[in-house]
């Protein structure tokens, strides 16, 4: 199969139960992306599949043939991914750091979600564009857990970045 991961090509022979995650991590040696439960639960996984974020433990990579993923480490090279690394050391978004790569996945992909005029759960005018209030940031980011409880940072960073 062809993969192409954070914009180099990626010829590789997998067996078909093999996860994205686990194609990221030990095949192409990509740790940045992170094992959490390794059932779709917490997001510590979360990468962007042809421009869609997804809990990479739960997509097979077979399923990905020819298409393109983006992971934390191409982030800094990504002017959106970049602005939301920084904004996150501004406001304490992170404590351990385990989940801070999905998270930064997942705003990155949330923001263009927002952007295109995509609701969420709480949006409460489907006609008009939707505010990015707390409650907003918080439906839209449910998907990533956080044990630390450092989400109040992580919503002044998106905040910042949204401006």
């Amino acid at each position: 199969m062809d993969l192409i991961v954070n914009g180099q090509p990626h010829d590789l022979s997998l067996d078909p139960r093999i996860s994205l995650l686990d194609c990221l991590r030990e095949r192409l040696g990509l740790t940045g992306t992170k094992k959490g439960c390794d059932q779709g639960a917490c997001g510590a996984c979360t990468v962007l599949l042809g421009g869609e974020r997804v809990n990479s433990c739960l997509v097979p990579a077979v399923q990905c043939d020819g298409m393109e993923v983006v992971t934390i480490e191409a982030m800094a090279g990504h002017g959106l991914g970049a602005r939301v690394q920084e904004a996150f050391l501004e406001h304490d978004g992170f404590q351990c750091g385990y989940c801070t790569s999905g998270q930064i996945c997942s705003i990155v992909a949330m923001l263009g979600e927002h952007r295109d005029g995509r609701p969420s759960a709480v949006t409460e005018d489907l006609t008009a564009p939707a505010p990015l209030t707390d409650t907003e940031i918080r439906e839209r980011m449910a998907g990533n857990l956080c044990r630390c409880g450092a989400y109040n940072g992580i919503v002044a960073a998106i905040k910042e970045v949204a401006r």
